[in-house]
């Protein structure tokens, strides 16, 4: 067995379709592609492929993971070819290669989200924008409440921050750059720190109408910072 790593986007284009439906839309553009990707044996057979790390709807990116597990090795090229021909807009492949040796999957390598939240202001000052940043970067907890068909639980959000939030003022906006753990026992939404912002740092901005934008996934430790594809 071959496992054949890509790196690819989640674009405005699809942005509004399912992590379920983003992840069919890759196995069929493979199956287009003639890919000898393997399959899981029984009853239901299924494709040898995996995620990183799933995107709420809405989102876009610039580095999505997928490992295809294949029968047999082919080359790179030829397999990044085949598959631009068959994938979607929105998808776009960016890297390729193979993973040599038995290491773990991709979901639980990588442990470090970055994000860029674009959103439109309620007030000019700058200044009001940049308390609210500093007051949440200061505090030393901060309870979220997260709501789901399965009840109600409290996050503590700032145990997920890797860094300080970093912001750029635009015209009649603002950029937040956030630095979000992966961890075994969860992380927590870039739509839900800014709804913390917003709802208990008085966050002036419109929360209707934010655009959330991953720029990086990455395996990281004391010593270096880098992506699947770098290993």
């Amino acid at each position: 067995m071959a496992k054949l790593r890509l790196e690819i986007t989640k674009g405005e284009e699809i942005r509004y379709i399912s992590h379920l439906d983003y992840a069919s839309a890759m196995e069929r553009a493979i199956i287009r592609a003639k890919l000898p990707v393997a399959y899981s044996e029984g009853f239901n057979p299924h494709m040898k492929i995996s995620f990183a790390s799933a995107l709420a709807v809405g989102v876009t990116s610039q580095a999505e993971y997928i490992d295809i597990e294949c029968k047999a090795e082919i080359d790179v090229n030829q397999a990044v070819e085949h598959l631009k021909a068959t994938l979607p807009m929105g998808i776009c492949i960016k890297g390729a290669a193979y993973i040599q040796g038995n290491v773990p999957a991709l979901m639980a390598i990588v442990n470090l989200a970055t994000y860029e939240i674009t959103v439109p202001l309620l007030a000019e000052d700058i200044g009001i924008i940049e308390d609210s940043i500093r007051w949440f970067n200061e505090a030393e907890a901060v309870l979220y409440t997260r709501e789901s068909p399965k009840g109600k639980k409290e996050i503590e959000i700032k145990q997920y921050m890797a860094k300080p939030i970093t912001l750029t003022a635009l015209e009649k906006a603002v950029r937040l750059i956030l630095e979000i753990r992966i961890t075994p026992t969860g992380s927590i939404k870039p739509g839900e720190v800014l709804g913390a912002l917003v709802a208990m740092f008085d966050l002036p901005v419109d929360i209707d109408n934010l655009l959330i934008h991953r720029t990086g996934l990455y395996i990281s430790n004391a010593n270096r910072q880098v992506s699947p594809v770098e290993l």
